[in-house]
């Protein structure tokens, strides 16, 4: 082979050398593109959620932020039917722009107000004159109060621990007193007296308007305590205390049961 033909075919040999390296090189490039490309593909928005982002008025970059805000602490904490306008609002990155959520919001509370006062009127104006003559509210229709029972019964004894100078003692005697017609009587045992001073026990039961005559029929008997509270309620209640004497059952009653 002469020293031309050498050159010749040499030089074939490397145009060949470089068209297939340069190819190589392409498809690399190509390639790397593609993948680059798909990596920062946006996923469109659906039918729907373009649908609710014209509703609240928000472009679909604001929607899209809505969405992946929700996807962190915010839809953690805060209701599913938080609006989008909140949580932009919320998650504000400057003075602007939590302004502008600020001002949406408010002017989409106002209007929502102004539409609920306006059903509101009309349904008032409706039932008034679908049902001119009918009550919004037919209390005949309603269940009738039970009857609170009587914890008091004719045949009940009463007995009541009192002392002098005792201003809740006194205001619980009243309200026995009020009702003693409705029980067979009412038993009163004095403390702080010295055993035995019948004088300071009349004189109590004068100063508190004890009828005689109550005395005298045995509807009240007026007692030295004696320890009786003590032995009744084995030391678990103090004065003033009333218990109830149903047969041979004994109970207490609060005042409120007056």
């Amino acid at each position: 082979m002469t020293k031309r033909a050498v050159a010749t075919a040499g030089g074939f040999l490397l145009l060949a050398a470089t068209s297939v390296f340069g190819v190589g090189r392409t498809d690399t490039s190509m390639a790397e593109t593609a993948v680059t490309d798909s990596s920062n593909e946006v996923v469109p928005l659906s039918t729907t959620e373009r649908t609710r982002a014209r509703a609240w008025g928000l472009s679909k970059t604001e929607w899209r932020r809505y969405q992946q805000l929700m996807q962190g602490v915010r839809g953690s904490v805060s209701p599913s039917t938080i609006s989008p306008l909140e949580v932009l609002g919320i998650h504000s990155r400057d003075e602007t722009e939590r302004e502008r959520y600020a001002e949406a919001w408010a002017q989409t509370m106002y209007e929502d107000a102004e539409r609920i006062l306006a059903f509101q009127h009309a349904y008032d104006a409706a039932l008034k004159r679908l049902y001119p003559n009918e009550p919004l509210i037919n209390t005949k229709r309603l269940p009738e109060k039970t009857a609170a029972a009587n914890p008091l019964q004719p045949a009940d004894r009463l007995l009541f621990f009192t002392r002098p100078a005792c201003g809740v003692c006194d205001v619980l005697l009243d309200k026995l007193l009020q009702r003693i017609h409705e029980v067979g009587g009412i038993d009163i045992y004095l403390t702080d007296i010295t055993p035995g001073d019948d004088v300071a026990v009349r004189e109590w039961a004068l100063t508190h308007r004890i009828d005689p005559d109550w005395v005298r029929s045995g509807k009240i008997t007026l007692n030295h305590d004696g320890g009786a509270l003590h032995s009744l309620t084995n030391g678990q209640s103090e004065v003033p205390c009333l218990l109830r004497r149903r047969g041979a059952d004994l109970s207490p009653l609060r005042a409120s049961d007056l």
